[in-house]
């Protein structure tokens, strides 16, 4: 199941083998949401552990909280302020110089529509990437298979649930463009 779960094909969420890859997961993000703040060697050497992907230079303010971790790739410099969800089953792609503020909702999970297959545990991802030097404003919330291009800002508590362009404002509940960039 693993297999279709990283293809972005339907899977089920109680497979043996993903069950595995949460409870590393849990302890992982256990040990790090729990550190002092003074040990933050500490904290990258985990951080790099369970994400699949953090760059140089970035910092991540606990708490954190993940599905998977491995299937989120932070950039070098990028900082994510207190809080963030990120529900990676599907790949999350956070570019350099990106700053997330505190709260922030980053969801690629998809369940069906139909009760039966959201009974017997069927579940789906699609995948969100943030651009280079991207700002989300606090309690901001991505949707699944949404892309935010370079240079962007999200306004706090904007809900974005489609593609935004790069250099643009955009903000509200659905995230809208209200000026672009020079």
């Amino acid at each position: 199941m693993r297999e279709r779960m990283l293809a972005g094909d339907d899977y089920l969420a109680d497979d043996p083998e993903i069950l595995a890859d949460v409870a590393r997961r849990e302890d992982l993000q256990h040990r790090i949401n729990t550190l002092h703040p003074s040990q933050a060697d500490e904290r990258r050497a985990l951080l790099t552990e369970l994400l699949g992907a953090f760059g140089e230079g970035s910092d991540i303010r606990t708490p954190f909280y993940c599905d998977l971790g491995y299937q989120t790739r932070i950039g070098a410099r990028s900082f994510v302020n207190y809080g963030m969800q990120c529900l990676d089953v599907g790949a999350v792609t956070i570019g350099d110089d990106v700053l997330i503020g505190p709260g922030v909702q980053l969801l690629t999970p998809t369940h069906p529509t139909e009760p039966g297959a959201r009974r017997a545990k069927w579940e789906g991802g699609q995948p969100i990437t943030i651009g280079d030097n991207v700002w989300l404003g606090g309690g901001v919330i991505v949707c699944p298979g949404v892309t935010i291009g370079a240079n962007t800002v999200v306004g706090a508590g904007s809900v974005v649930v489609r593609d935004l362009p790069a250099d643009v404002v955009a903000v509200g509940n659905p995230a809208r463009v209200v000026r672009a960039l020079d």
